[in-house]
Order: C-alpha cells, then sequence, then structure tokens
C-alpha cells in the first residue's frame, strides 16, 4: 500500500471534474447575475424610481452586511459545518462598538472598530473549538451559542438603548461616506469578497478548506491539519461577523439587543443561493456574495411590485430548494462520470 500523500485531496478538485464542477457553478453564478439583472429590469419597468441614484445607494447598503456574514458563512459551510450564530455575535459586537464610545468617548475610532472585529474573533474561536477540538457537531454549537451569544447582549444592555448621539460623527460618517458615488461600506464588503476569494483560489491552506469538505477522513488521513482549518475558518468568520456589527454602528446608529436577531438563516440562505454546496467541499465566496445581492434586491423589489411580504420568504425558500436540487445533480453526474471513467480503465 502506499503511503497517502497531501495532494490527494486537492487533486479531486483540479482534473477533469473539477473543471466540470468550475464550469457550472460559473454557469450558476452566471445564472444568479441574469436573474438579478431581469428582477432589476422588471421592478423598473413597473417604478421606474427603483434604479434612481438613492435606491441603488439603499440597495448596496442592504446589501453590504449580507455579503460580508455570507462571506465568512462560506469559509465555514465549505468544511461541512454551518455557523446558526453570526446574527448573534454581529449584534453582540455592535453594542459593544456603541458602549466603548459611550465609556471612553474619547477612543479612537479604528481602535474601537477592531475592538468590535476583535471580540467578534472572540466568538468564531469559543465556536470553532467546540467544533473542532471536542467534535462536536456545528449545528449543534453555533445553535447554542446563537443563544449564549444573544443573552449576553441582553445582559449587558439591560434593556438600554445607544443612539447616534452618544457615537461620535467621524464613526456614523463611515456609514454614510461614498467615494466615487459608491458607499464605503460597500466597497469594505467588496474588498472582503476579493480577498477572501483571492485566499481561498490561491493559498494552500484555503484549497485544503474544499478537500475537507469533500471528504473529511481522506484529508486527516493525507496529513491536512483539518481540525486547525476548521476552527480557522471559524475565527475567520466570528471576525466578519464582528465587522459586520462595527459597519452596523456605524450606519444605524441605533443599538440594542435585538440587532441582528433571525440574521442567521438569511446568511446561510444567501451562501446556499450563491452555489455554496450545503454538504461542503463546493462553492464560491463570489456567488455568495452574488446571492446576498439577489436576495437583498428581492427584499426591495417585491414592496415595489406590490407582491405580499409573505411571498417574499417563499420566493426565497424556492431559491435554497433549487440550489439545493442542482446541488444534488452536480453529484449524481459527477458520480455517473467517475463510475464511467473507472469502467474504463477497468
Amino acid at each position: 500500500m502506499s503511503a497517502p500523500t497531501t495532494e490527494a485531496p486537492l487533486q479531486e478538485h483540479g482534473g477533469g471534474d473539477v473543471r466540470s464542477s468550475r464550469r457550472l457553478r460559473q454557469v450558476r453564478e452566471l445564472g444568479i447575475l441574469l436573474a438579478l439583472v431581469l428582477l432589476i429590469a422588471a421592478t423598473t419597468a413597473v417604478n421606474p424610481g427603483f434604479l434612481s441614484s438613492q435606491s441603488i445607494d439603499d440597495l448596496l447598503l442592504g446589501a453590504t452586511l449580507l455579503t460580508i456574514l455570507a462571506v465568512g458563512q462560506t469559509l465555514v459551510v465549505i468544511t461541512r459545518s454551518v455557523d446558526l450564530s453570526v446574527g448573534s455575535v454581529l449584534g453582540l459586537s455592535a453594542f459593544a462598538v456603541g458602549t466603548l464610545f459611550v465609556s471612553f468617548p474619547g477612543l479612537p475610532v479604528p481602535v474601537v472598530a477592531l475592538a468590535g472585529v476583535l471580540l467578534g474573533a472572540v466568538c468564531g474561536a469559543v465556536n470553532g473549538a467546540l467544533v473542532a477540538t471536542a467534535r462536536v457537531p456545528a449545528l449543534v454549537v453555533t445553535l447554542g451559542t446563537l443563544y449564549v451569544f444573544r443573552g449576553i447582549d441582553y445582559w449587558w444592555a439591560s434593556g438600554t438603548q445607544i443612539n447616534a448621539a452618544d457615537m461620535p460623527a467621524s464613526f456614523l460618517g463611515l456609514g454614510r461616506t461614498s467615494v466615487l458615488g459608491v458607499p464605503v461600506p460597500a466597497l469594505i464588503a467588496l474588498g472582503v469578497v476579493v480577498a477572501a476569494g483571492w485566499y481561498l483560489r490561491s493559498y494552500r491552506s484555503g484549497r485544503e478548506l474544499y478537500a475537507i469538505g469533500s471528504e473529511p477522513h481522506a484529508a486527516r488521513l493525507s496529513g491536512i491539519p483539518v481540525d486547525r482549518r476548521i476552527f480557522g475558518a471559524f475565527v475567520v468568520n466570528g471576525a466578519l461577523a464582528g465587522l459586520a456589527g462595527v459597519l452596523y454602528a456605524a450606519r444605524f446608529g441605533t443599538l440594542d439587543a435585538t440587532v441582528g436577531s433571525g440574521l442567521e438563516l438569511e446568511v446561510v440562505a444567501a451562501a446556499v443561493v450563491g452555489g455554496v454546496a450545503i454538504f461542503g467541499g463546493s462553492g464560491t465566496v463570489y456567488g455568495a456574495a452574488l446571492g446576498a445581492v439577489l436576495l437583498t434586491t428581492i427584499g426591495s423589489a417585491l414592496p415595489v411590485l406590490r407582491v405580499n411580504a409573505f411571498w417574499q420568504e417563499a420566493v426565497v425558500g424556492l431559491l435554497i430548494l433549487v440550489a439545493i436540487g442542482m446541488d444534488r445533480l452536480l453529484a449524481v453526474r459527477a458520480a455517473r462520470r467517475l463510475r464511467g471513467g473507472e469502467s474504463r480503465g477497468a
């Protein structure tokens, strides 16, 4: 028996089947982009004001937080895990930022923003340690920490609320300033997407996340530090949730213990609709970002089209089912192609 090498799982993502999967992912991402264009065109035909500069700004700002969270969720999901606590981490980080400004008015804005990101990273480290070290299923761990982090937020807030008047204008300006007509938070989200996509594509540790999600046991036997990679994915995901909390505080200025409630399912939906396989091993942050923009646009377009809010949730649910169906179809086709290759090689 030959000794396993660290290349084996990676080769699963580098051969002909991988090229086929990559082409299908690109087709799916183009499909999402086409659906987005058609939705915007139909909504604009009904109400030309939908494409006004103010509406575009609102759309970009609305998609910003979901995009950042979807990128972090993608890093976790491709390792065959999930993080349901991101909404609570966002809320906790946002309230921590507001509290720091109230308690220490002289603190520089970058220091407070960094504190919010670090708090999110600590929450992610708690999740990662429980999943990677204690080997507890991510669904169970993050469902529990969803309530733990939210409970800490409620205890900390104690029914109080932080308003925009309690925060410096320079910080609030972060959520309202534009560069060449593009809101700064949207530029930050774009930077996060590009950086994460570059990391997953260019770094060995990034490609190993796909190998872990494709076949964890084979990845472990091949010498990939599976636990360390999963722990790192959760930490980065938590840090991005903290960053989203900082941007939420800068944009809205009003903070209480309910911030981010119910956001976790929308984040998972954005990643899945964007082509990230819920069973791990496949998907890109670009697709997840497109999924986030599509869901945000649906939320903005349906009221303009005078569609009941109930149907908005139904449309999102339908998109998730279609995305999972396509993943299943891809898996069946890949398995059939492998069987064909084995028969020819026999």
